[in-house]
């Protein structure tokens, strides 16, 4: 199951994408990790969907990454007695905690966390920001707002709040049982949504408690100005472009997008580009032009991975979305312009013998020409390091923990194998070089850059480097 590409693809399932033969083509197409958004279906599609992922990871005896993607808090107005009213540019409209159906002079807002968050001229956007309000005067229980954009308001519209920190977990009490159930189940991703500020990351990280990876989904412009904290206290990022699309004007999408890719390669920490990356796909068996460059842009920055959601998840044409997305990553990678790019976007090693010996093995594969880094691991760490390098050539992840190589099946380059640990040079050595052979990244002849830690099976002690024949 070797991907001839960098780069990994997350898939999400749905309605579209159930069924245990459908999850196969994705795999086959090119999905590496599958996402199980926790926003729709049951604990028992959930359910379903991950026993059959796990089912075909026995199969093609090829790890398979898995997230849970926790909704987190949604604010949403209440009803109108007429379903929907009409909002004027310049009229106040008053939002509160009263439960009276709503009419074009106010209406319901049942949180009491967003009232106590509020500042005068604060501006709240409705409706994935198709109309703005701009708040005139409020206390804890409402709050009384000019309408800047008008337009049509209906039941139950979502409401965000672009500038402000609101004090509310990013998990609610849903949240805290999905995230119960996912762990049970066994996923190596949990998703935090509504990160504004690192605490937030730490509660979620003291709640799953090693039991699998946090990766923080960057939705809010606010989380950005604490991004060196955030990316700390994580062990991946995603660049939900969805939301912060919402928040933030489109022209600093952009901006945020390339800021938060560069300080997760700072840091070594896989990051994630999502949203609307093939979006015509939903209804459409080929992309546009535009959502095919910003496929490529995402890789040319150096994502580790990019996301399809409703392409895979309710579209028409699920498996062409994936195949496509695999064309595109390959395309780009194939780009003289692209290993230039990963060349000077390379950060200086960390004062480490790990380091050290990472930057160590990039550079020697490079002037030897070698086939394949094949890295030992236990934690990941090792890998990571390598990956953080954007070597020229494959890195081979030997581990023998499945968990470590499920998380590692998003991380730039890495290609997974489960296998036990070593004891002794002559194993290594060995092993690599079968590992490096069946797997086909290198034949007889060919050469390979070997990394581990000594004493063999020590978490985090990558020490030493090693350069092996293929006979």
């Amino acid at each position: 199951m070797r991907r001839n590409r960098n780069a990994k693809i997350i898939a999400t399932l749905g309605p579209a994408s159930s069924d245990p033969e459908m999850i196969e083509k994705l795999f086959e197409a090119g999905a590496d990790v599958f996402r199980l958004n926790f926003s729709h279906g049951t604990h028992e599609d959930h359910r379903q969907r991950f026993d059959a992922i796990r089912e075909l990871e026995k199969r093609h005896n090829h790890p398979i990454g898995v997230i849970a993607d926790m909704q987190g808090p949604k604010f949403r107005v209440g009803n109108f007695s007429d379903g929907k009213v009409v909002l004027e540019e310049g009229q106040s409209f008053r939002l509160d905690l009263n439960k009276k159906d709503g009419d074009s002079s106010r209406v319901t807002l049942p949180h009491p966390e967003v009232f106590r968050s509020l500042q005068e001229g604060t501006d709240m956007l409705l409706d994935d920001g198709k109309i703005r309000l701009r708040v005139t005067e409020f206390d804890n229980e409402h709050a009384m707002t000019e309408v800047i954009i008008g337009g049509v308001l209906s039941n139950h519209k979502g409401v965000n709040l672009p500038s402000v920190v609101i004090d509310v977990s990013p998990l609610t009490d849903k949240d805290r049982v999905d995230l119960k159930f996912a762990l049970e189940l066994g996923v190596d991703w949990i998703a935090l949504s509504f990160v504004q500020r690192p605490e937030d990351v730490a509660e979620g990280r003291k709640l799953v408690a090693g039991r699998a990876g946090i990766m923080v989904k960057l939705e809010k412009p606010t989380a950005i100005k604490s991004l060196d904290g955030i990316v700390e206290l994580s062990d991946s990022l995603m660049v939900a472009r969805g939301d912060l699309g919402v928040e933030a004007p489109p022209e600093d999408v952009p901006a945020f997008q390339k800021q938060i890719i560069r300080a997760c390669r700072r840091s070594g920490k896989p990051v994630i580009v999502a949203t609307q990356m093939l979006e015509s796909m939903i209804n459409s068996p080929t992309p546009t032009r535009a959502e095919a460059s910003d496929v490529a842009t995402a890789v040319y920055d150096g994502a580790d991975t990019v996301m399809m959601s409703a392409e895979t998840a309710a579209g028409d044409y699920p498996v062409e979305s994936v195949t496509m997305m695999d064309r595109i990553v390959r395309r780009v990678e194939q780009d003289p312009i692209f290993t230039e790019m990963m060349a000077a976007q390379r950060n200086e090693p960390e004062a480490t013998a790990a380091d050290a010996i990472t930057a160590a093995a990039r550079q020697c594969a490079s002037t030897i020409s070698a086939s394949a880094i094949v890295t030992f691991t236990s934690t990941g760490s090792t890998t990571q390091r390598a990956a953080r390098e954007r070597p020229e050539v494959p890195i081979i992840c030997c581990t023998p923990r499945a968990a470590t190589a499920r998380r590692l099946a998003l991380t730039w380059g890495v290609h997974c194998v489960f296998t036990d640990d070593v004891s002794s040079f002559r194993e290594m050595v060995t092993k690599s070089i079968n590992i490096a052979s069946e797997e086909g990244f290198a034949s007889a002849g060919d050469r390979l850059i070997i990394t581990a830690g000594v004493p063999f099976g020590t978490p985090g002690a990558t020490n030493i480097l090693r350069i092996a024949w293929v006979e």
